[in-house]
């Protein structure tokens, strides 16, 4: 029986932190985003008036909110079972009445609640700079939680292999944040000329982008099938490994 008391200790004292550091949480991405708009959308967007029939400055709001949800879901559920090691209070975590799964829910839970919450807001402040559409409404929804689960999962994993704040910060600075530009965010990799558009497709942050940009625009690099298809295999791999990682105690018992 699932101890739920447990999850929701966790997921609160998370959800407190957030608002205890509320300008880094929520205002600093904001403010980010909007310098996106007036650097893409006033810059670029003046001299590429629209991509595949797409206005740019609506063209590159599903990417800028993809940008935020990848790099918030990851610091979040990192930072939030980093801590506890760092503090050596996982092992009181480890020996309470809660069972690896509940952890997981908790500590995951919350920080996709962050990051969801987090890219609605980036959504409505998009809307006060460029007009917007989505085709697509629940797609949108149903790609947002997906996005941020899959990704809160993978910067649990992050937490728990980092042994110090460098490497803590290393993934998402060298890996999810270039690959998140390469990815299409900016652009339809249509654009590209060949061969650099067949290696795009190599880049997971392709299918990510694509299928939420079609939620809202009906039209994307890939079918949205395999968008969601990449997203539910890379959501497997992360839950794999996180049962891997409390069925061995790899970096949580030594």
């Amino acid at each position: 029986m699932t101890n739920w008391h447990g999850v929701w200790a966790i997921y609160r004292f998370e959800m407190a932190r957030a608002l205890r550091t509320l300008w880094q949480s929520l205002v600093t991405p904001v403010l980010t985003t909007s310098l996106y708009f007036i650097v893409f959308g006033g810059a670029i967007g003046s001299r590429m008036q629209s991509v595949d029939g797409v206005d740019y400055g609506s063209f590159i709001v599903p990417g800028l909110i993809m940008l935020s949800l990848l790099t918030q879901s990851i610091a979040n559920a990192s930072f939030g079972i980093y801590f506890p090691k760092f503090s050596g209070t996982i092992y009181e975590l480890l020996s309470a009445p809660v069972s690896p799964f509940e952890l997981v829910l908790g500590y995951v839970g919350a920080a996709a609640t962050k990051s969801v919450a987090l890219g609605l807001i980036i959504l409505a402040t998009a809307a006060l700079f460029v007009p917007l559409r989505i085709e697509h409404p629940v797609a949108m929804i149903g790609f947002l939680l997906l996005t941020s689960v899959t990704f809160s999962l993978f910067g649990f994993i992050i937490g728990i292999w980092a042994n110090g704040f460098e490497q803590l910060q290393i993934v998402p600075a060298l890996l999810v944040t270039p690959l998140t530009f390469l990815g299409g965010a900016f652009y339809s990799i249509d654009m590209l000329a060949e061969p650099w558009r067949t290696v795009s497709l190599f880049n997971p942050v392709v299918y990510l982008v694509s299928g939420f940009r079609w939620s809202f625009f009906g039209q994307g690099d890939v079918a949205v099938e395999i968008s969601l298809a990449a997203t539910a295999l890379f959501l497997l791999l992360c839950l794999g490994a996180v049962a891997w990682i409390f069925r061995t105690g790899w970096r949580l018992k030594n």
